[in-house]
């Protein structure tokens, strides 16, 4: 078990645009931060970059949340990054939880070579982790997939 204080990934995050990332231990962050050098990297922080992850992040999370909307067992779109839940529900006045149609979906997904997960106490939480180069092709094929998969499972 070795637990490393700096990963770097390098992967196109940005549908296309180059990107990369940077994860450290807050210990080495602080010092990096106290140090300050002169010279890190020449596209550090590129403003561009940044713009260009956060847009493909926010259609992908106002798809998901569009699907909330759309069907009464979706209970809960959340989650940080490209770490997202959701949540599948009996009831949202009681939120009850919903593992067979969570479990359902899953399966769903997999008849389409798509992999999700399902978690939480009571199994009701379908668990996305898309690659690093998720991009907006992705996104919709993604979303075409678990619209469907919904639907064929809810019956609508």
């Amino acid at each position: 078990g070795v637990i490393p204080d700096i990963v770097t990934i390098g992967k196109p995050m940005g549908n296309g645009h180059p990107m990369a990332g940077v994860i450290t231990t807050r210990a080495v962050a602080e010092r990096y931060r106290l140090n300050r050098p002169e010279y890190f990297n020449t596209y550090g922080g590129n403003p561009v970059s940044m713009a260009v992850g956060l847009a493909v992040l926010d259609v992908f999370l106002r798809e998901l949340q569009q699907l909330k909307e759309k069907y009464e067992c979706v209970g809960d779109v959340r989650g940080f990054g490209l770490f997202i839940g959701i949540e599948f529900v009996k009831d949202r006045d009681t939120r009850a939880p919903d593992e067979k149609t969570a479990v359902a979906v899953k399966s769903e997904m997999y008849k389409n070579r798509i992999i999700v997960s399902t978690e939480g106490r009571h199994n009701n939480i379908i668990k996305l982790k898309p690659p690093m180069t998720f991009d907006k092709k992705n996104v919709v094929h993604f979303m075409k997939h678990f619209d469907r998969a919904i639907a064929t499972v809810a019956g609508q």
